[in-house]
């Protein structure tokens, strides 16, 4: 999908993101930014006037007027900000300066038979559109990324960990692999909401009945040319009470940003001093302690993921949007949105960056397969060990010797080995966890088929 006129990029002097590193500087907090927001809206009441002019319910100067006013540096955000206090919403002050902007003879085409609602979901819309080009660029990158990981490491065979613990081994290339499933839902969802976001016009009850007044013979034709101006979707109906765009705005990003949390927190453990089987490929400094790399990149990404559900908790609840337009529903969603898509922004662009500086520590992975002193293989053990000794013997013994391993000091391997029942049975690969890794390899490549 492509917008009628993307936006230079804008930044907002007065929110640079002070409390807000995870998206501070990103291509998403400038698409979102108060100045981008409001060429959005000049982006509407633009196309609006020329599918009017397409249509012969305006004069083609009259659209071309407007769409030369519609450039946001000629507007004051900050005074819009303020006026919009009197009406509930920016576009009421705006329709002003706008009308006085392009002067008398053509004054009267702009914003003609819409209601403020209808240019502030469209320009959320366009805004949403644009913000998610560059999360979709940056997930492509997580997912290149991690898709060299997991085949480089296809057979790299670290502790699997169940409740905390050691369970059984896997391999670095299956959590890759992982990780980046999920990356690739996020993308699939994000680009299918990206591709079905709507244009809105309904005039004041969602009937588009000052279309028809004005002399429109049929206002669709005129909803369409709306939609076509702007590169959105012509939408089945006025969606003013029908919210469904926006939840799924908020379905798509918050289960992004809880995709590319599960990789954060997954770096995060194995990061940890006493694992070290992975690490960020730059860390970043503390204030107090010279010695510190922290996981920055993990940890802003996790906390986006740990905001984005209450944030679309909010965006969900605005479903219930009474009448033919609500009173605090849909105003409940401006910021939440912007939020949300600059959270995820953010946190694609943290995903990418610490998905190909990752680095790998294999050898611990190995060695760390050994603290257990060979018990994360008694799974395989309990199965080869029945046929020989039978299931209950098999089980008792795993189970006495279980504790003999800490209370001795001594391997699993060398305690089975002693055992004069199992001396003529091949214990090698049994006991190698590197050797227990099940379908893990087969599971990449199958993983990895995915584009």
């Amino acid at each position: 999908m492509t917008s009628a006129g993307p936006p230079a990029a804008f930044e907002n002097p007065d929110d640079p993101g002070l409390l807000a590193p995870g998206w501070a500087g990103s291509p998403v907090a400038s698409a979102t930014a108060d100045t981008a927001y409001l060429q959005a809206l000049l982006d509407a009441e633009a196309a609006l006037t020329r599918a009017q002019a397409a249509l012969d319910l305006a004069p083609t100067t009259a659209a071309a007027a407007v769409t030369a006013a519609a450039e946001a540096g000629r507007f004051d955000v900050r005074s819009l900000a303020e006026r919009a206090r009197a009406g509930g919403n920016p576009v009421i002050p705006l329709v002003a300066d706008l009308t006085k902007a392009v002067g008398e003879e053509h004054g009267p085409y702009v914003h003609r038979g819409a209601t403020s609602q209808d240019i502030m979901d469209t320009a959320t819309m366009l805004v949403a559109v644009r913000a998610l080009d560059p999360v979709l660029a940056d997930l492509d990158r997580t997912e290149r990324a991690l898709a060299r990981r997991a085949a480089e490491h296809r057979d790299t065979a670290m502790p699997g960990r169940t409740l905390t613990q050691h369970a059984v081994p896997t391999t670095f290339g299956l959590k890759a692999a992982g990780w980046r499933s999920l990356v690739l839902d996020a993308r699939d969802r994000i680009k299918a909401v990206q591709d079905g976001l709507p244009a809105q016009l309904g005039g004041a009850a969602g009937t588009l009945a000052a279309f028809t007044a004005y002399g429109a013979r049929d206002p669709q034709a005129l909803t369409a040319a709306f939609a076509r101006e702007l590169g959105l979707r012509e939408p089945l109906l006025p969606w003013h009470t029908l919210r469904t765009p926006i939840a799924d705005l908020a379905g798509c990003l918050a289960f992004a940003a809880g995709a590319l949390g599960k990789m954060a927190v997954d770096v995060l453990a194995l990061g940890r001093t006493e694992i070290a089987e992975v690490a960020e490929g730059s860390g970043g400094g503390s204030s107090a302690m010279p010695h510190k790399a922290n996981p920055v990149r993990s940890t802003l990404i996790a906390a986006a993921a740990r905001r984005a559900p209450q944030l679309a908790a909010t965006l969900y609840g605005s479903l219930a949007a009474e009448d033919e337009r609500p009173a605090g529903a849909w105003h409940a969603e401006w910021e939440p949105l912007r939020d949300l898509l600059r959270l995820v922004g953010g946190a694609a662009r943290d995903a990418a960056e610490l998905a190909e500086g990752l680095r790998v520590n294999a050898d611990t992975m190995r060695e760390h397969l050994g603290l257990t002193h060979g018990l994360i293989v008694s799974e395989r053990l309990s199965a080869e060990l029945a046929p020989v000794l039978g299931r209950a013997r098999a089980k008792k013994l795993l189970s006495e010797l279980a504790g003999r391993t800490y209370a001795e000091g001594r391997s699993l391997r060398e305690l089975l080995a002693a055992e004069p029942e199992l001396k003529d049975v091949d214990l090698d690969e049994p006991t190698d966890p590197a050797r227990y890794t099940g379908s893990a390899g087969a599971l990449t490549d199958r993983a990895l088929e995915r584009r």
